[in-house]
């Protein structure tokens, strides 16, 4: 005997004419129908998601974009800055104690190769075609290029000391370099492996952000307070944004990592100590806000749509996310000991 509400899982034949599932197996049917798409898709399974380097847990911590946490993975010692693959299908990280690059697998989860680096590698950029890293090396103040896929150094351009931020120029002839120690970026021939010119910023110059229109290199001057703006044309300093906060000493200032928003009409300036971030208009170059964050707010990144800043704060070992529409934080969560980079699913 079936129950008066169900019917048999199965369809009638023709000469009983079709017969309506109940409500109750409708559901059941798409939510299968849904689960067999997802599981069928490596990137759809992986959109959604936000990436956060720990420093001190040698680990990056998994994230759904509304700040869940869903995972975590082991990777080498001391992961700093990481990008996406060419594919997207995995996530290089940089590991300043392991001097290496840790190539995670995002279908598995898992770190599945290294690329041999120098030492104390932090921030690396990737030629156009993807298959040359290029990274900077704090204790050798070395600039080193990487073949990705044999996994050999093919050469090195010396820099000054303490380099940090790298950034190679989308036609993949030349880069950028700061130097920490000599107060300067480097701007440099990757055809011939030498400096064409030092161009002089603020004290410790950390980052860049290129501009949407690729006119403007900023960067980040840890010890200064401010962000050089250097023409990519003439090669010089055309601007300096001197960041202030009320009741904030200038000391405590110390602006890090930056994100370039969606729309490319402004950049957002993590101002560390002062655990603010600061937003700052491209085209006027002035400040319009300040958002108050976590602990030493260092990395950050934006959400494709524009609508969410993700800031890592080192010193607090969390995540604030910021809605950068109407410039308020939304929340804070734990993210790990001493986070360092934030990754955006594209």
């Amino acid at each position: 005997m079936i129950p008066r509400n169900t019917v048999p899982l199965h369809f009638a034949g023709p000469d009983h004419g079709r017969r309506r599932l109940p409500s109750m197996a409708n559901r059941l049917a798409r939510m299968l129908c849904a689960c067999l798409l997802l599981g069928g898709s490596s990137a759809m399974a992986q959109s959604d998601r936000l990436y956060v380097s720990s420093e001190k847990d040698n680990r990056i911590y998994v994230f759904d974009t509304r700040g869940q946490r869903v995972a975590d993975i082991e990777v080498c010692q001391r992961p700093r800055h990481m990008m996406f693959s060419p594919d997207k299908r995995q996530i290089y990280v940089c590991c300043g104690d392991s001097n290496a690059l840790g190539l995670v697998d995002l279908a598995s989860g898992k770190m599945t190769g290294q690329l041999p680096l120098d030492q104390s590698p932090e921030i690396f950029d990737l030629s156009p075609d993807g298959r040359i890293v290029y990274a900077t090396a704090e204790d050798d103040s070395i600039l080193g290029a990487y073949d990705l896929q044999t996994r050999k150094k093919l050469f090195e351009i010396k820099v000054g000391g303490e380099p940090e931020g790298m950034l190679v120029m989308p036609d993949g002839k030349h880069a950028y370099v700061t130097s920490e120690e000599a107060n300067v970026v480097h701007f440099i021939d990757l055809g011939t492996r030498k400096i064409v010119r030092n161009i002089k910023v603020g004290n410790r110059p950390r980052r860049f952000v290129l501009t949407a229109d690729g006119r403007e290199l900023w960067v980040s001057n840890e010890l200064s307070g401010s962000v050089s703006i250097v023409s990519t044309a003439t090669q010089a300093v055309v601007h300096t944004v001197k960041l202030a906060l009320k009741g904030v000493r200038a000391s405590d200032i110390t602006p890090v990592g930056m994100a370039l928003g969606s729309d490319g009409q402004s950049v957002w300036v993590g101002m560390g100590r002062a655990n603010h971030v600061a937003e700052v208009d491209v085209r006027s170059h002035v400040l319009k806000r300040t958002v108050l964050v976590g602990k030493r707010a260092w990395g950050m990144a934006m959400h494709p749509d524009g609508k969410t800043l993700y800031v890592a704060n080192g010193l607090s070992d969390d995540l604030t996310l910021v809605d950068a529409v109407v410039g308020k934080a939304l929340r804070t969560v734990p993210v790990g000991r001493v986070p360092h980079s934030v990754l955006v699913s594209p």
